[in-house]
């Protein structure tokens, strides 16, 4: 790995926004264990092509997300790949939760009365940095959680695994194009905490050795090796 690099950390209950380029990897580290980042991803140059759920888990025959796996825009082109991850699942299909859900859940606390210790919500928390790119409401995708696991039981019955994600996880994404991502702290749709839970996270930006012949992600399944190649062919001719 190259060492340029960039640390920050994000407090739980908060968001973020950044464009990172093709190339570069974004790590993320649950600082005290118990994190939840929700994520959307959209292509800078043409923002309407965002992240797509679906075809990210129906081409590659998943339901959860972790390492090997790639993540798809709604043309067929890869955002970013998964290169590491001590965890070995990540929720991909729970959302968010909204303003009313966390009031019904931890009670009305706001930011005019409450300032940074107010309980925020995935929703709003979104909308919020999508207005900084002139998107809202309509352009809000399905988004991944990282470091919740979702599972189910022999009735279909969605539960989080509170005890998963421990302080030290890690997981590590490698931009396959230039990519705008917008992130959240907020807790977890599925998240019963008897208290509002703030968990930060490490952010990390770095430069991503070459993609090898090799690799983990490319060789995953044969839809990434076309969407790779997709890649390859949308930035043919226009450059590093």
């Amino acid at each position: 790995m190259n060492n340029q690099s960039y640390q920050t950390h994000i407090p739980g209950g908060s968001h973020w926004s950044l464009r990172l380029r093709r190339g570069t990897t974004l790590t993320l580290t649950d600082a005290s264990g118990g994190a939840n980042v929700g994520m959307l991803f959209y292509n800078p140059e043409n923002l309407l092509e965002r992240y797509n759920a679906p075809d990210t888990l129906k081409c590659q025959h998943t339901f959860k997300l972790t390492r090997g796996h790639c993540l798809y825009s709604d043309m067929g082109r890869i955002f970013a790949s998964v290169i590491e991850d001590s965890l070995g699942w990540h929720d991909t299909v729970c959302g968010n939760l909204t303003a009313a859900h966390v009031a019904a859940r931890w009670g009305q606390r706001d930011y005019q009365n409450d300032r940074n210790a107010w309980n925020q919500n995935g929703h709003d928390a979104f909308l919020v940095e999508l207005e900084k790119y002139g998107l809202g409401p309509r352009d809000m995708a399905a988004n991944l959680n990282w470091f919740s696991a979702v599972k189910t039981d022999a009735e279909g019955n969605l539960s989080l695994d509170a005890a998963q994600s421990q302080a030290g996880a890690r997981v590590v994404l490698r931009f396959e194009m230039d990519t705008l991502v917008i992130l959240h702290t907020c807790p977890h749709p599925l998240n019963s905490a008897e208290r509002y839970p703030r968990c930060p996270v490490k952010v990390e930006l770095g430069l991503a050795e070459p993609v090898r012949e090799d690799d983990v992600c490319l060789n995953h399944c044969p839809e990434n090796r076309r969407g790779f190649d997709n890649n390859q062919l949308y930035y043919f001719g226009m450059g590093a």
